[in-house]
């Protein structure tokens, strides 16, 4: 007998006849003397059209109430599942989240988890039930309802198999797993058999959508065997693990892209210290993440330097810049969207200069200007103009042999929750 984790996304569970696909699923694995965990998100569109809803009453709504609200989907999810469960004669029961025992810090709309206490999930399963639990939230020490974030149901999905020690993770979605990039660019993207925890991590924190970034860190940090796979046929996924097996000549693994950029500049900043700490720590107390950093060349002891945020996070980053101006005085402020950042990350890049280099080449002869770049171990991001997104990634599929029987993969669409 083996415990596993059986995760579902909204377009899995979007309507009824999905439903009772995904219950026969699990009822199934449970007849082959396993024990079954699993946990859904909120059907189809419901979190955003509960976005909506909100949005039509307020222009911002409280976060605290969002959160209230988004929980909602979820619960609805789990119950349906339990009552398909029980039509087909297995014994279900379902949890939210702090019934479950997630318990997180005080951080409405992205809260991380800081414990979990599976006892009760531990108990219905030692009885002989198939447990469902709400992804994507938890509950603060002082009783308030929190969310992950968009993704959120990944984390959930993984903090459970490391909490209950389950023997593996399996993340359903539309797709049969991991590709190499996005299919809907590249036709001939393939899937991978298998894949690190380092570049799927990567690959995820630069866009590619078939897994949370934060799952991903959790499955490396407490080593849970991941795979991802179809919920719409038994084809086998992409195992995600702590070392893949590389393909000979393979440099670049995946290709990934991220249409959510602005790019803010700053003109004129005294060039003293203390002046990128007070930049960056003032965005960090907003809870905006920063990710390319460029600072120019220093005149007249004046700086200049942009950054890149989330297209969603730029206004909210622009209003902090305004709200520390008078203590940081600066000539002015820009940003800039329309932008994507396309990536490519591999393992073997490690050992093998030229990489970049090569990027570079294939981007400009699309006729494409850089923006910006990044760089670390085994993945390099260049920020473009967001038009010639499809020319740039399928050529650099082709450029770095992808196209070939040998490649490996990443990237891919995916349920977000």
């Amino acid at each position: 007998m083996a415990l596993y984790v059986m995760k579902f996304g909204g377009s899995s569970v979007g309507d009824t006849e999905r439903m009772q696909r995904v219950a026969k699923r699990v009822v199934d694995k449970q007849k082959e003397g396993h024990q079954v965990m699993v946990v859904v998100s909120a059907m189809g569109d419901t979190t955003d059209d509960l976005i909506d809803q909100a949005k039509l009453l307020s222009k911002e709504p409280p976060l605290r109430e969002m959160d209230m609200l988004m929980t909602t989907g979820e619960q609805i999810s789990i119950a349906l599942l339990a009552i398909a469960i029980d039509a087909l004669g297995a014994k279900a029961v379902s949890y939210t989240g702090w019934q479950a025992g997630f318990r997180t810090e005080s951080v409405h709309g992205k809260a991380r988890i800081t414990d979990i206490q599976p006892e009760r999930v531990l108990k219905s399963l030692e009885e002989g039930y198939i447990v469902i639990v709400a992804g994507f939230q938890g509950m603060t020490v002082d009783g308030e309802i929190t969310t992950f974030g968009r993704g959120g149901s990944d984390t959930t999905a993984v903090a459970l198999a490391a909490a209950t020690k389950a023997d593996t993770c399996e993340i359903y979605t539309d797709v049969d797993g991991v590709y190499s990039t996005d299919p809907r660019i590249v036709k001939n993207a393939r899937k991978l058999n298998e894949i690190s925890y380092d570049e799927m991590l990567e690959l995820a924190n630069l866009g590619a959508a078939v897994l949370h970034p934060r799952a991903v860190e959790y499955a490396k940090h407490h080593q849970v065997r991941l795979v991802v796979r179809s919920s719409f046929n038994h084809n086998e996924g992409t195992v995600v693990k702590e070392e893949a097996k590389m393909e000979q000549g393979v440099v670049v693994s995946g290709i990934a892209y991220d249409k959510n950029v602005a790019r803010i500049s700053i003109m004129g900043v005294s060039h003293v210290p203390g002046v990128l700490a007070k930049v960056f720590g003032s965005l960090a107390e907003a809870k905006i993440d920063v990710d390319i950093i460029v600072q120019s060349g220093v005149q007249d002891g004046k700086a200049d330097f942009s950054f890149t945020v989330a297209l969603s996070d730029c206004e909210k980053a622009l209003q902090v810049l305004e709200g520390i101006r008078s203590g940081l005085p600066y000539e002015d402020v820009t940003s800039e969207d329309g932008l994507v950042k396309v990536s490519i990350v591999g393992a073997g890049m490690v050992s093998h200069p030229g990489v970049a280099a090569q990027m570079f080449d294939v981007i400009s002869k699309q006729g494409v200007n850089i923006k910006m770049v990044s760089t670390s171990e085994i993945k390099v991001s260049c920020v473009i103009d967001a038009d010639k997104l499809n020319e740039v990634v399928t050529a650099l599929h082709t450029a770095y042999g992808l196209d070939t029987e040998t490649q490996a993969f990443v990237g891919g669409p995916k349920d977000r929750r």
